[in-house]
């Protein structure tokens, strides 16, 4: 009868025990409940019931959570045939449970449902035992299927579901894996994207087949579904994952990424105020290379982060237990609603109020590159990213990029630009996945105003073939040209060393 606990559990032999009769105590009278209330009392009371020692029996006697499954009555049932019935008993009589969120204490309550259902259902599934069966169905219903353990992993830079059944992991080092593991149908693989879109509110369906959304601070999702891929694929989705790394030198040195001199020249120059823009496609390491170049920044120096919707940046650094550098890390918003949607350029226009020394734009993907400009001619030092196929082509791109924000010639913005950034560093995955620093170029201001295309460093590849269906490559990176007056003259003017500056216009760094 609805409203009153039961003397008598299917957890329990006998007469009640001394945890059942203090769950009574605490509530003896009757009140009307609904059936999930009710449901989720007494799932509850099952879970006290095997916490609690039986103070009669001796401790070999005492229920634990593996004692509580029957033995199933039926055969067992293919993994998927049993999912299938729980999602049906689970979503037809607790629906607003699973429309409620993705909190910790809706997930909690969707194991204890589970939970209760595989007991007094007594199902099985081939090949795992009661406690896997519970932990599978939980991880497809609270989580993401098998693709949390990659999720949340360690090392994974980027998931990509080509298809239901075609899944691709790449890991921090650039290698690529085949998954064996995959969806058991395209409506499979399309409810689990759902559910990780439904974390940020994105909603995917035939009205909205193309959407982007995230899944965490630091996890940005890409998701096509049919009819824009077709119906026997179902889903094709990208999942960035982007892990902040605490970088050192060490590890791009031994990884051959760049040399001793090129880290340090960079660092120097973003220390002593000089704009610099990392440019490369996707997956060269563009952010890598500007997160570990603000690590080198002095403490006492601000640094004011902008980035697009999820988090790539870690830069507070704290020493017994206190923050000793000065950072402040932002995010965009978007919004249907236009006074909600919070964009790079806004956050561009309040940065300059809080007097950075260190300007960050995460990405420059469209207007946003034509307010970062204009900071970085202010005298403001900006560190940012673009997407771009070589040194001179970033200048060509973030012209175009301008262009969507003002009606300017080419010729006035390349002036504004090349001011703006004097150095430009290139990044490149190789076909067999290493990511190396192949030019650092500096944009020299020639005395009549003219500019010159600067290469300072360079990555020259010796050796590039195919063995055992692998690509062996090799090269190593050299030093093409010192340094331009114009620049040496930024440099004194914004406090570098002459000593340093010497240094540099020979070919070495400061140490």
């Amino acid at each position: 009868m609805l409203g009153k606990k039961r003397n008598q559990s299917v957890f329990m032999e006998g007469e009640p025990s001394h945890a059942a009769r203090v769950l009574e105590e605490k509530d003896p009278a009757p009140k009307v409940c609904t059936e999930e209330e009710t449901d989720m009392a007494e799932s509850r009371e099952a879970v006290v019931i095997t916490d609690l020692e039986e103070p009669r029996h001796n401790k070999r006697d005492v229920l634990r959570t593996h004692d509580l499954f029957f033995s199933a009555e039926d055969d067992s049932k293919d993994f998927s045939a049993v999912l299938r019935d729980v999602q049906e008993h689970i979503s037809g009589k607790y629906s607003t449970l699973l429309t409620s969120g993705n909190t910790e204490e809706v997930k909690e309550h969707i194991k204890r449902y589970i939970t209760k259902y595989v007991q007094d259902s007594r199902v099985a599934a081939k090949g795992m035992t009661n406690q896997q069966l519970v932990d599978a169905l939980y991880t497809e219903m609270a989580e993401f299927s098998f693709l949390t353990k990659y999720i949340f992993g360690k090392g994974i830079e980027e998931i990509d579901i080509n298809g239901w059944n075609d899944i691709e992991v790449q890991y921090s080092g650039g290698k690529t894996e085949k998954l064996n593991e995959h969806f058991d149908s395209p409506e499979h693989a399309i409810n689990v994207v759902r559910r990780m879109l439904h974390v940020s509110g994105v909603v995917l369906d035939n009205a909205s087949p193309l959407v982007t959304g995230t899944l965490a601070k630091n996890i940005r999702i890409a998701v096509l579904k049919t009819p824009i891929v077709d119906e026997e694929v179902g889903i094709a989705a990208s999942i960035r994952i982007v892990n902040p790394q605490s970088m050192k030198k060490e590890d791009f040195v031994n990884g051959g990424t760049a040399t001793d001199e090129m880290l340090d020249f960079l660092s120097e120059c973003i220390r002593y105020g000089i704009s610099v823009c990392v440019a490369g496609a996707t997956s060269s390491g563009k952010t890598t290379v500007a997160g570990w170049l603000l690590t080198t920044i002095p403490d006492n120096k601000r640094i004011f982060t902008i980035e697009n919707g999820s988090r790539e940046l870690a830069l507070v650094r704290e020493k017994d237990g206190k923050v000793v550098n000065s950072v402040i890390h932002t995010l965009t918003r978007d919004s249907e609603n236009d006074r909600q949607r919070i964009d790079q350029i806004a956050l561009l226009d309040v940065a300059l109020r809080f007097n950075p020394d260190i300007l960050v734009v995460g990405e420059m993907r469209g207007a946003e590159a034509n307010a970062a400009q204009e900071a970085a001619r202010t005298g403001v030092a900006v560190l940012t990213t673009i997407h771009s196929n070589s040194c001179e082509a970033t200048y060509r791109r973030m012209v175009s990029l301008c262009k969507r924000a003002v009606d300017m010639s080419d010729e006035t913005l390349m002036g504004y630009v090349t001011e703006a950034y004097p150095l430009v560093v290139f990044c490149k995955q190789l076909e067999n996945k290493q990511r190396k620093m192949m030019e650092i170029m500096e944009c020299e201001i020639l005395p009549d105003g003219s500019r010159s295309f600067r290469p300072l460093f360079q990555y020259e590849i010796t050796e590039n073939r195919m063995e055992d269906n692998k690509f062996v490559i090799n090269g190593n990176h050299r030093m093409v040209n010192n340094i331009s007056e114009s620049l040496c003259k930024r440099l004194l003017e914004n406090g570098m060393p002459i000593e340093t500056i010497n240094r540099l216009k020979k070919g070495g760094v400061s140490v």
